[in-house]
């Protein structure tokens, strides 16, 4: 084995990609570019019945997305091919033949009723319902005769039944699981197919994985792992829990709550980069308490001994604020980018690019996500709709007065530009004698549909002289 550090994220392909499993991708591709590692992405898809259709291209869509470039893997390639699980088949039957032959595994015959009835049998008797054991020990004869029967069998690893395991782990430290706690793990079902725990333990040693960094709830199954390397005579990797990623009322963050999907809060109009910044700090405490980090950035600050034992809650409110936060820091242009499908999806189009910049402008400083964006565009789209207090507003006499004044200066003008509008609003102060509240929120409310809103210049910029005109004589009907 060599002395590179490689990592892997191997998510199962049952659905787009989880927030949590974003901080698992994103903990391990930072351990890699911190030490000078590789990042290995692997597919776990040994599950066939819960397998989704889409989700692997999603995967690679949202990993792209997110900037989170693997070395290894799925389309990419790399010589511990093939990445996917199911490819790999021919592999794992040789390592659980060796089981078998070492007597570190059995063939267990109990057919699903057998282990329903063995399940409510142990819990009348105040047990807990893992296997007991009962094919441990089958004789040869009685496994022959199963096998000429065709009886369909799953493979059990053959755990010790006393004593207990100790084991390091990075963010847990020393832990022991007495072995009278863990159950015979089934290693291959009865399709044929390896679960989880074999093909992971074979493809992590024969991939090279130096570092195991997972989610907290792999946490009881390192027993049966690290029995798995020490039967097939194998070093294991380091291990590396990380905590739970929480609900607000600290129950474990799931979709029953809200949207966990990554997809689904990019579609909302989160940034790449302030998901990427939120996740890193769910588990891992910062130096220096800083809240802010580019990719490049953490890539340089972590650590994995700064990852954190608790669970982290999953605050929106501090997601919506760190969001707001990016969309005003982050380059106009960027945001322009990010926001120009929310302006498609709604049917608004603003030929004139400085417009459509100014517009997002606006915005980004009232919003926290990119779909509320078009929500202060609508006003510049669609018919304006009055209120009655509005409408008392338009029709005082000064209203009236402004809004013909304004119309007179600007229907003949070659052009409505900043200079000419600022001079109207000085002259209308001056020579209609118009000012504060009977000058600014009038003509904003005629142009724009609110009192309160852009700055004038701004609103009439982007609506244009034609526009404007049309707007004002609206408002003095």
């Amino acid at each position: 084995m060599s002395n590179e550090i490689r990592v892997r994220f191997a998510p199962s392909p049952t659905g787009n990609l989880h927030v949590g499993s974003l901080r698992t991708a994103l903990y391990n591709y930072l351990y890699a570019k911190k030490v000078g590692g590789k990042f290995i992405l692997r597919i776990e898809d040994t599950d066939q019945t819960r397998y989704v259709d889409g989700a692997v291209e999603n995967l690679f869509t949202t990993l792209k997305a997110m900037g989170l470039e693997y070395d290894e893997g799925p389309e990419k390639g790399g010589e511990y091919g093939p990445y996917y699980q199911s490819k790999r088949t021919d592999i794992y039957n040789k390592y659980v033949q060796e089981l078998l032959d070492k007597g570190k595994a059995y063939r267990c015959f109990c057919t699903p009723e057998d282990l329903d009835i063995m399940r409510e049998e142990r819990k009348t008797k105040g047990l807990d319902t893992r296997y007991d054991g009962r094919c441990r020990n089958l004789t040869e004869h009685k496994i022959n005769e199963h096998l000429e029967n065709n009886d369909k069998f799953v493979i059990r690893l053959k755990i010790p039944q006393e004593g207990e395991i100790t084991f390091y782990d990075v963010v847990r430290e020393k832990v022991t699981f007495p072995w009278n706690m863990v159950d015979d793990q089934v290693l291959v079902k009865s399709d044929g197919l390896p679960t989880y725990h074999l093909a992971n333990v074979v493809d992590d040693h024969l991939m090279e994985i130096s570092h195991v960094i997972r989610g907290e709830e792999w946490l009881s199954s390192v027993p049966k792992h690290l029995y798995l390397y020490e039967a097939f005579g194998w070093k294991p990797p380091k291990m590396c829990h990380l905590p739970l990623l929480l609900n607000s009322d600290k129950s474990k963050l799931s979709k029953r709550q809200g949207d966990v999907a990554v997809e689904d809060f990019l579609n909302k109009g989160y940034l790449p980069e302030t998901l990427l910044n939120f996740v890193a700090l769910l588990g891992w405490h910062a130096p220096n308490n800083e809240e802010f980090y580019t990719l490049s950035e953490l890539e340089k600050a972590f650590s994995l001994k700064r990852i954190n034992k608790s669970g982290s809650v999953f605050d929106v409110e501090k997601l919506n604020w760190m969001n707001g936060q990016y969309l005003r820091n982050t380059d106009l242009k960027v945001i322009g980018e990010y926001a120009r499908k929310y302006f498609e999806k709604a049917g608004y189009h603003i030929p004139n690019e400085k417009h459509y910049l100014e517009l997002v402008d606006i915005a980004r400083s009232r919003i926290h996500k990119l779909d509320e964006v078009t929500e202060f565009a609508k006003p510049f789209f669609s018919e304006l709709e009055f209120t009655d207090d509005d409408k008392e507003i338009l029709k005082t006499e000064s209203s009236q007065i402004l809004f013909k004044f304004w119309i007179d200066n600007i229907i003949d003008s070659p052009e409505l530009n900043e200079e000419l509008i600022n001079e109207l609003l000085k002259r209308s102060a001056q020579e209609l004698e118009i000012k504060g509240k009977n000058l600014y929120p009038p003509l904003r409310l005629a142009l724009y549909g609110s009192a309160h809103g852009p700055e004038l210049p701004t609103i009439m910029d982007i609506l244009e002289k034609e526009k404007v005109v049309e707007r004002f004589k609206n408002a003095l009907k």
